[in-house]
């Protein structure tokens, strides 16, 4: 598979529904996943709740948000200290507090730095630093 939005988070901007995710405003988080533990429906998942625990072996949140020109950027992210399984993708999501209401927006498995054993050791992900940074609406 390769790097896409979520089928529900593409839905949900276009038809401006009430729970619409603000890049920006909202809290927006990465989360390292096990794909041994985790086959994405990109057509189908729409909230973290999908995504079962066992297959999340970090979070962060991002920091340093932008929107200009239908493209989302972020500082690179800094997983700390990392143990677990391997991660060979990342999903990004809205954290409302609920996950049964924390719409995913990206998955990811073409970024730098994937996919990674954890060693106990910091994940560095680096961003695009092209045109399209994270990604592009």
């Amino acid at each position: 598979m390769a790097n896409a939005l979520y089928t529900k988070f593409v839905e949900s901007y276009m038809l401006q529904e009430a729970n619409q995710v603000d890049l920006v405003a909202d809290t927006i988080k990465a989360t390292l996943v096990d794909l041994a533990d985790y086959t994405p429906d990109l057509a189908l998942d729409e909230y973290i709740s999908a995504v079962p625990a066992g297959a999340r072996v970090a979070t962060q949140t991002l920091a340093g948000k932008s929107v200009a020109a239908r493209v989302f950027d972020a500082d690179d992210v800094v997983f700390a200290a990392v143990t677990g399984d391997v991660s060979e993708a990342l999903v990004l999501w809205k954290d409302t507090g609920v996950e049964a209401t924390s719409r995913l927006v990206d998955y990811i498995d073409t970024a730098g730095g994937l996919p990674v054993t954890p060693n106990g050791r910091d994940i560095h992900i680096d961003w695009d630093d092209g045109a399209n940074k994270i990604l592009k609406l």
